[in-house]
Order: structure tokens, then C-alpha cells, then sequence
């Protein structure tokens, strides 16, 4: 795993971001937060990060609705996607939108979130 991954935690549940946070840094990761799909979109050093953990269903824009935004202004980064409401048609457009590389229940294993994410960033 690549020194220095950091990765997007994108929730607009301020304890889901911080214990997702947790979770990231005891794998050795560099997580940064954000409450929400427009405040990731403004950050200049967005492009930095080497995948992003993001809830389906944001206050503004949706997650995957963010995901769209990001492969038309050119970006590659894998989005991981965890989610508290089971919805087949929300994981079926995560998944053909591009870019997904896993979809997750909140209460789902921190371990297989982990396990996806460093897939997701391999060489």
C-alpha cells in the first residue's frame, strides 16, 4: 500500500465521517473529510486524493450524482460507496455510472471496506 493514501470520507453524518476516519487511520491511511459532495468538489487538492468513501445519500448532491461530476471534469479516483438504506437501483447506477469499486452497507465489516479500498488504489 502507497505511503501517504489519503482518501475522501464524503457524509454528511458528522459521527459516520469521523468513525469511518478511525477506521482509515488504523489501516495506515490519510483520511480527510468532507460534509458534503459540494464541499469536496471545492477543494483544490481534490484530485489528490487515491479513492473516496462516499455516502449514497448526501444533503445536496448525491453520491452518485458526484460521481457523475467527477468523470466529466476528468477524474479517475475508484469511489467506494456506503450506504444505511438498502436500494438495488442506487447500487445498479453506482455501478454502471463507471468508477465504483464497491458498495457497502454501513453496518457492513470494516475490514471488507478496507479490503476494497486498497484494490481499489493497487498498481
Amino acid at each position: 500500500m502507497p505511503a501517504n493514501l489519503y482518501v475522501a470520507v464524503v457524509d454528511d453524518d458528522e459521527s459516520v465521517r469521523r468513525a469511518m476516519s478511525r477506521l482509515l487511520q488504523q489501516a495506515g491511511m490519510q483520511p480527510i473529510g468532507f460534509e458534503s459532495a459540494e464541499d469536496f468538489l471545492a477543494d483544490p487538492l481534490r484530485d489528490h486524493f487515491r479513492c473516496l468513501l462516499v455516502d449514497v445519500r448526501l444533503g445536496g448532491m448525491s453520491g452518485i450524482e458526484l460521481q457523475k461530476r467527477l468523470i466529466d471534469l476528468g477524474a479517475h479516483q475508484p469511489i467506494i460507496y456506503i450506504t444505511s438504506h438498502d436500494d438495488p437501483d442506487a447500487e445498479m447506477q453506482a455501478r454502471v455510472t463507471g468508477g465504483c469499486a464497491g458498495y457497502f452497507r454501513k453496518t457492513d465489516g470494516g475490514p471488507a471496506i478496507i479490503e476494497a479500498i486498497r484494490r481499489a488504489v493497487s498498481p
